[in-house]
């Protein structure tokens, strides 16, 4: 199939319906789901090669940046070119242990992005997940210096990329940020973000990210009671018991779960973009494949509604 571009807000970029996220890009130690450097590029050349147009990275996700960076240094060998690709990273936390969000942190954190990037530009600068927004907009912070960085043109748009929506407001009030990148608050058992972020952002003419949408693999396909054992905390109750009564529904109904799911987030226009975390070249073909699923919209209507009744 043929991935359709959309506008990402003011900022003009075209983006495609599904972005890579490159969370698993980072992945390293033990096991069987863990990358290397050649699965990680090679995951990277899938999602290019089956049109996906927007990259996402960040400081937090472990080895990520670098390996987005081994692939974007092979742009020409493979018959891409960096100007077609929109690429995205963040600022702000290194680590869940290490937030960084003065000028000087900043300045320091977009120029290693920039050298494990393999790239004299950013296209999208997000800043990751503040607790608080004030080191972000007081003089001194992260926005001065994202301000100097865009007029410079080592950066392109601002964004946030945050869980708060009340921060996502906040932030698109001061006319400063082109993107909010929100997560696990579109999809099928929540879509709190509509509200929160969507309608904000269209009122401010802001592009949206849509991250986590799969809710770390609950509304991947497999058994959500299981994946849950895998998730600790994150698979609340409510979140648990909202998987789980689609999950069923879908087996009894013969629905691909995840084609449900991504289509339900390709048909809300007000989000540009929703980012796959793919952990394989195999999970990026999945994934796409999965648009072109035949799911009609009374489907996507019944679980919407089976997944938010109390």
């Amino acid at each position: 199939m043929t991935l359709e571009r959309r506008r990402l807000g003011r900022t003009g970029f075209m983006v495609t319906p599904i972005g890579l996220g490159g969370a698993h890009l980072g992945r390293t130690g033990p096991g069987p789901d863990d990358f290397d450097d050649d699965q990680a590029v090679a995951t990277v050349f899938e999602a290019l090669k089956l049109g996906i147009a927007n990259i996402d990275t960040a400081p937090m996700y472990g080895e990520s940046r670098r390996r987005v960076g081994l692939a974007l240094k092979q742009l020409p060998a493979e018959g891409f070119r960096r100007e077609d690709i929109i690429l995205s990273t963040k600022t702000g936390r290194d680590s869940q242990s290490n937030p960084g969000y003065s000028y000087d942190d900043t300045m320091r954190s977009v120029e290693n992005s920039l050298r494990l990037l393999h790239t004299d530009y950013i296209d999208i600068l997000l800043v990751h997940d503040p607790s608080d927004l004030s080191p972000v907009l007081d003089p001194g912070g992260t926005l001065e210096a994202l301000l100097e960085l865009k007029a410079q043109g080592i950066i392109r748009a601002i964004g946030l990329g945050a869980r708060p929506h009340d921060f996502h407001r906040a932030c698109m009030e001061t006319g400063h940020f082109d993107v909010s990148l929100t997560f696990c608050d579109y999809n099928l058992i929540d879509r709190s973000a509509v509200e929160g972020v969507l309608e904000p952002a269209a009122k401010h003419d802001v592009g949206v990210y849509n991250a986590a949408a799969v809710m770390l693999g609950l509304l991947g396909g497999e058994d959500p009671r299981i994946v849950a054992q895998r998730l600790g905390g994150f698979a609340t109750a409510q979140r648990l018991e909202r998987s789980v009564r689609v999950w069923e529904w879908c087996r009894e109904h013969d629905v691909d779960l995840l084609a449900a799911n991504l289509q339900l987030c390709e048909r809300e226009r007000r989000i540009a973009s929703t980012l796959v975390g793919a952990a394989s070249p195999e999970q990026v073909c999945r994934d796409v494949a999965a648009l072109a699923e035949c799911v009609d919209e009374s489907t996507l209507t019944e679980l919407a509604a089976l997944a938010a009744r109390e």
